[in-house]
């Protein structure tokens, strides 16, 4: 079994040799011998923290690197018996021999599933990992490194389409009054629609996603409701990210509604998210609006605040809210409940949470909905609150992870699953609204809707928005959407070369210890 301690860093997103191999490893200031022998693993703390370039000093938290000398060959021999003591579906990884791999990246990516959803798509769609600075970072702080906005590719080959999704408030977008709708023409004087050479697309993709802080691009732009054009030139740098996009009122003749735009589950999200919930509550609200259309994750246990901030201590008493499932290494613990007091972030720990006291909330959703987002709706769901969406099928990721580091490189590799009160948790190709075309997911109430870059986040005529008013009011649909939006994920076009959109990786589903 693996132990307690490995669960409390929880922060819930070459065909195998059948001989044996020898492989020399050295690190520690002496050397070792491990004979490689398919299916048989050693300890994965017999090669952690034994890198090909050991860190000095301390990390963003004071925490001292515990780096010794070593070799890549020990890293991914620590990549490999990690994965099978931790991963999920641990007994579908193709058993590989690390000396067969250059560099731990390459490594990394074959150490998961190969296996298919229901639908058709990958099982493990979330195994990635990235420097554990720039995770440390944004998980903590909320820093990013870019413009400050979430573009939106909504065609990736010409002739292309390029949006601004949404704009952060202290980023290098908005200092230019780059917001949500503009649309992108040129990047450093390229053709955004319909260039088609190496070199253009080099250049597009370059200024979309700059690889490095203080780059310098020039974009020109034409904004939501303009028929003129104009230049801007964004210096990409760190950005102080806010998780509370939009948070309102709407005033019906049927009552209040509240309209919160939430983006992230991540630790810095908790005090604004329980502000924005502080504030309805002294509206008297009789409905929410809950748009999780880009959230793409987070914290578990953030999930599970905001399930109690909507429901409320009446319904959510003795309730859980997930029952996490790990492999059958790693001992069961108790269920996660729904918290009532804060703590799972950076707010003061202890101090009683808000909360509505609703029966049903309607979520507005895209294929970027994801993770902590959807463990939010099936939280509900498994205590009978209605939950009504609006947009599209989400992402479908009933599955968390331990962000892991080793080297300077945090891991992301799928460790468990969750379940809600009801004992439902399968949904790999997501929760899909009750009239969606093409593909379903879970079929839940509600009104399939295409994502709109023509209106600004809060406007009545924004097609999410007032669907999810019109649902509310009579129960009805328009006519379902054919067309979807995703941030993350490009339609492929019959010609042309792509352009990329950066995904957001730390989107995803993260736990720590309450």
């Amino acid at each position: 079994m693996v132990g307690n301690s490995m669960k409390k860093q929880l922060s819930y997103s070459l065909m195998a040799v059948a001989s044996a191999a020898l492989i020399a490893l050295s690190g520690c200031g002496g050397s070792d011998a491990v004979q490689w022998n398919e299916g048989v693993f050693e300890s994965s703390e017999e090669f952690k923290n034994r890198c090909q370039v050991p860190r000095s000093g301390s990390d963003i938290l004071g925490n001292t690197f515990p780096d010794v000398q070593g070799s890549t060959l020990l890293e991914n021999n620590w990549l490999r018996s990690w994965s099978n003591e931790t991963y999920l579906w641990y007994n579908e990884i193709i058993d590989q021999n690390p000396a067969n791999f250059s560099d731990t990246e390459s490594y990394f990516d074959v150490l998961k599933t190969q296996e298919l959803t229901p639908n058709g798509n990958a099982k493990d769609n979330f195994h990635f990992s990235q420097s554990t600075e720039s995770y440390l970072q944004r998980s903590q702080s909320g820093v990013s490194f870019g413009y400050g906005l979430q573009w939106a590719l909504i065609s990736s080959t010409p002739p292309r389409e390029l949006r601004v999704a949404f704009s952060q408030p202290n980023g290098a977008a908005a200092a230019v009054n780059l917001f949500r709708g503009a649309e992108v023409l040129e990047i450093d004087g390229v053709d955004v629609i319909n260039a088609n050479s190496e070199s253009d697309l080099a250049i597009l993709n370059a200024g979309i996603s700059p690889s490095s802080e203080g780059e310098t691009h020039t974009f020109l732009v034409r904004d939501l409701g303009a028929t003129e054009t104009r230049t801007v030139t964004m210096t990409s740098g760190a950005v102080a990210e806010s998780a509370i996009l939009a948070n309102d009122v709407i005033q019906t003749s049927s009552g209040n509604v509240g309209y919160v735009v939430y983006n992230t589950f991540q630790a810095f999200s908790e005090v604004e998210l329980i502000d924005a919930f502080n504030q309805l509550e002294s509206q008297d609200i009789q409905d929410l609006v809950l748009d999780l259309r880009y959230n793409g994750g987070g914290r578990l246990f953030i999930a599970s605040e905001l399930g109690y901030m909507i429901a409320g201590p009446t319904q959510t008493e003795g309730q859980t809210f997930e029952q996490i499932v790990y492999n059958d290494k790693i001992a069961p613990e108790d269920p996660v409940p729904f918290f009532s007091l804060s703590g799972a972030g950076n707010a003061t720990p202890g101090v009683p949470l808000p909360s509505l006291n609703l029966s049903r909330v309607f979520i507005l959703t895209t294929g970027s909905t994801c993770s902590a987002s959807e463990a939010v709706i099936n939280g509900l769901r498994g205590i009978d609150v209605e939950v009504i969406l609006i947009g599209d099928t989400t992402c479908g990721k009933p599955y968390g992870f331990f962000p892991t580091d080793n080297c300077g490189t945090t891991y992301f590799t799928i460790q468990l699953t969750g379940v809600n009160a009801k004992g439902f948790g399968e949904y790999p190709d997501g929760f899909s609204p009750e009239n969606t075309q093409g593909s379903l997911g879970v079929v839940v109430p509600g009104c399939s809707v295409a994502d709109d870059f023509n209106h600004a986040f809060g406007d009545l005529d924004e097609a999410l928005l007032n669907q999810a008013l019109q649902f509310r009011e009579t129960g009805t649909c328009s006519a379902p959407a054919i067309a979807k939006s995703n941030l993350q994920t490009a339609e492929k076009q019959a010609n042309g070369l792509e352009i990329k959109v950066d995904s957001d990786p730390l989107g995803k589903i993260m736990i720590r210890s309450k």
